[in-house]
């Protein structure tokens, strides 16, 4: 069975070293006391060897967050606004933007794009109201279109028909993603220039929302909050450096795995996500005036 993820990190570590290996360029470095992991897919051959998109694809670790480190929520929003500014092209830092919330409310490990779209100002109405009082904020707009199960509109149609009418210079799109390992899970976010495709995660995937498709810059960022568990079944039988198993086959269909926490460690991962962006596409914020903003 293949190894099935949505993180680059995750797809580099277990590629084997081929002919494409020499396409993958890795990195690592520290921003704000918080670990980032730096894949990039430099080749066609690459990109069909891991499966993911040529791209750059920034994977930024939680852990000081997660250990409630002394001003950890504020450094960690900085870092991951300084990772989306690095990920956006200089003409879509400025003009308007559009921020999707990608998922379903309603089930908690796929609702961190609409929460996230909860913590985001929008502001593209206070910019055409009163232009004089808001002419240092950039025109924004927050959506949370929902899934084709509760709407009958593929969440694509939806966005596309939103593009016409604002034209954003950029699309920041926010979805939940599936980890390959449980020390992953609500552990990272993934931000990458190459676009996402919703519901691809949990095998159900929909039109691809990418710079080719959507005709701007599309910056994704995802959060992993589930395991395949055939996937994770398979890598623990690997591990053990067993043949198998007949509990194996019991997990031929879809069977997700996720943590106990996972209402909290959504929350609290969605307001990040929304603090940053804020942050990113206004400049001139700081984390304790959007606090105020959204009170």
């Amino acid at each position: 069975m293949a190894f099935r993820t949505d993180l680059a990190v995750e797809a580099v570590e277990n590629f084997r070293q081929t002919e494409g290996g020499q396409h993958i360029r890795r990195s690592e470095r520290t921003m704000e006391g918080f670990a980032v992991h730096e894949v990039d897919v430099l080749s066609l051959h690459a990109a069909q060897q891991t499966g993911k998109p040529q791209g750059r694809y920034l994977t930024f670790e939680l852990d000081a967050l997660l250990h409630r480190e002394e001003d950890a929520f504020p450094r960690a929003c900085r870092a991951l606004c300084s990772l989306l500014r690095e990920l956006l092209p200089e003409k879509a830092q400025r003009g308007p933007a559009l921020v999707v919330g990608l998922g379903n409310r309603m089930i908690t490990p796929d609702a961190i794009g609409p929460q996230a779209v909860d913590h985001v100002i929008a502001t593209r109405h206070l910019v055409a109201q009163a232009p004089d009082m808001f002419a240092g904020w950039r025109p924004v707009s927050a959506l949370a279109p929902g899934v084709l199960g509760q709407t009958g509109v593929e969440t694509g149609e939806v966005i596309c028909g939103v593009l016409d009418r604002i034209q954003p210079a950029a699309v920041l799109a926010v979805d939940a993603l599936a980890a390959g390992r449980l020390s992953r899970l609500v552990r990272t976010v993934q931000l990458t220039d190459t676009g996402i495709t919703p519901g691809s995660g949990v095998g159900n995937a929909r039109a691809a929302l990418g710079p080719q498709t959507l005709g701007v810059p599309v910056i994704a960022i995802g959060v992993p909050t589930v395991v395949d568990g055939a996937t994770l079944a398979h890598e623990i039988t690997a591990q053990l450096a067993g043949s198998g198993c007949e509990a194996l086959e019991d997990l031929s269909r879809p069977v997700m795995i996720t943590t106990r926490d996972i209402d909290r460690e959504v929350a609290d991962i969605s307001r990040l996500i929304g603090y940053a962006i804020n942050l990113a596409l206004h400049p001139h914020l700081t984390v304790e005036e959007i606090d105020l903003y959204l009170s």
